[in-house]
């Protein structure tokens, strides 16, 4: 084997051979490293590279092994298309395209199942009359809470794009709170009449709205329908035989089921 090389990429270090980086000439690398494109070097005499440092652990690995390892539950397909698309490593690009369609396949029949649960409390704030002049409040607000469970890692992606919690003022996709890729948890407030928007921030409540529409879930009527409007475009149907038809109508469980 060559010498050890160090790379700097966004970053990250990451050592490995001349060999290894021009095992594909015809590739991006191959051609920075065979001296066919000039080379940018770090501070500390690194060569670098400005691209997602935590990705090319997998293009690395994919010049050692000629083999494309994701874990189970990686989630950035799309980040690390991009990263392959720029190495032009034709081999890596085709070892990805058959990834993409055996997880498509293994996307395809999938299940949904989703609990939900509401409760009533109080809550007390104050309200500015006039200058200087102050008063305590309270008022009852709707607490909702929704347990989601798919087969599909995508699906919850999907919801992801349409379901926004509105805090502090802004909009914030609810994907950041997955719990892992199949599960997620929501809890969310409907609006209180006369409830400052300021208090909504102190005392830590969030709003629930569905993105593009601009549209407040203020019941778990309105989150069922638009959950069903969302799952039902993305190929699933209810699942006559679970759970209880009470159950369903009294919005306390919902599971649907999808086969391809």
């Amino acid at each position: 084997m060559s010498e050890p090389i160090t790379l700097n990429v966004g970053g990250k270090l990451y050592t490995t051979s001349l060999s290894t980086l021009t095992s594909f000439p015809d590739s991006m690398l191959g051609a920075m490293f065979s001296g066919k494109i000039p080379t940018k070097k770090d501070s500390q005499g690194n060569c670098f590279i400005d691209r997602d440092g935590k990705i090319f652990r997998y293009i690395l690995n994919f010049l050692r092994t000629s083999h494309l390892d994701l874990p189970e539950d990686f989630q950035e397909m799309g980040l690390l298309r991009r990263e392959v698309d720029f190495y032009q490593i034709q081999p890596l690009i085709e070892a990805l395209q058959e990834k993409e369609v055996e997880l498509s396949k293994a996307e395809k029949n999938a299940m949904l199942n989703i609990s939900l649960d509401q409760k009533t409390q109080t809550v007390h704030f104050t309200v500015r009359e006039a200058p200087q002049i102050y008063s305590l409040s309270s008022s009852n607000m709707e607490v909702f809470s929704a347990h989601i469970f798919s087969t599909s890692c995508l699906f919850l992606k999907l919801l992801g794009s349409k379901l926004y919690y509105c805090f502090n003022g802004n909009l914030s996709s609810i994907s950041s709170y997955l719990q892992d890729p199949n599960h997620l948890t929501l809890d969310w407030v409907a609006s209180v009449e006369g409830l400052p928007e300021e208090e909504y921030t102190r005392q830590n409540l969030k709003r629930l709205w569905v993105v593009p529409d601009n549209k407040q879930i203020n019941s778990f009527q309105v989150f069922v329908e638009e959950v069903l409007k969302i799952a039902m475009s993305d190929g699933f149907c209810i699942d006559s035989s679970h759970p209880h038809t009470s159950d369903f109508i009294n919005n306390k469980t919902i599971r649907l089921i999808r086969y391809k």
